[in-house]
């Protein structure tokens, strides 16, 4: 019993993930605020953190709190409606899953997490990541839905049918969106937190929520590489 125990615990894949961060911050203050999680939650993944593309174009919203350099992943109107350089960010990401890939999923927090809620349905619809594995889940915390009408109108053309996990603070500015974002996701599950628009801290019940669903990615993996 103990052998196949070894073995089953070396054949357990862990799953790689993409961590997009926010708007004008950076992947390395992503990591600082991710890696707060325990340990019991860390150890089981494969974590990678890139900067944005494109350095940021204005003040950042964590200047005297996170060290510079700042990035963006594309730009928009005051009214989010129109995209500028998302094109180019499709690509980069694109370029950047095939030289540091495969990944399993993503992880996104605010511009990082509409980009993440929003790519495997781009991927579907054939006009992002045609050149690398599909996204088998999500992982969502302060996150929303595109509002360009173009963007949007493929994003969210079926529910985003693979695994999504969503955290929403009750005192978050993006909340609504949050919710509104739910309702094109198949199978979401939810973890709220007290806090605003941030990267929580894992609560008893979050921690037992994102253990779960890791649990049930890795027998997604694990499904996988039976076929």
């Amino acid at each position: 019993m103990g052998i196949e125990g070894e073995e089953t615990a070396k054949e357990q894949r862990k799953p790689r993930i993409l961590c997009l961060h926010g708007f004008r911050t950076s992947g390395e203050i992503l990591k600082k605020q991710v890696l707060k999680w325990p340990d019991s939650v860390l150890r089981g993944v494969d974590l990678v953190f890139p900067d944005a593309p494109f350095p940021a174009q204005g003040k950042s919203d964590v200047e005297g709190v996170f060290e510079p350099p700042y990035f963006e992943w594309f730009q928009f109107n005051k009214e989010f409606t129109e995209y500028t350089n998302f094109d180019e960010c499709l690509a980069y990401l694109e370029d950047l899953m095939i030289k540091q890939g495969p990944f399993d999923g993503l992880l996104g927090f605010s511009q990082g997490a509409i980009l993440s809620a929003g790519l495997p349905g781009l991927q579907a619809e054939g006009v992002a990541l045609t050149k690398v594995p599909k996204i088998k889940f999500v992982i969502i915390i302060g996150g929303a839905k595109f509002k360009s009408p173009s963007v949007a109108e493929k994003a969210y053309a079926s529910p985003i049918q693979c695994p999504s996990l969503h955290f929403l603070g009750e005192t978050d500015f993006l909340k609504p969106y949050g919710e509104e974002l739910l309702e094109s996701c198949a199978d979401p599950i939810v973890v709220r937190h007290p806090k605003g628009h941030t990267i929580p801290r894992l609560d008893e019940k979050g921690l037992e929520a994102t253990a779960k669903f890791l649990d049930s990615i890795q027998d997604v993996l694990a499904g996988d590489e039976e076929h």
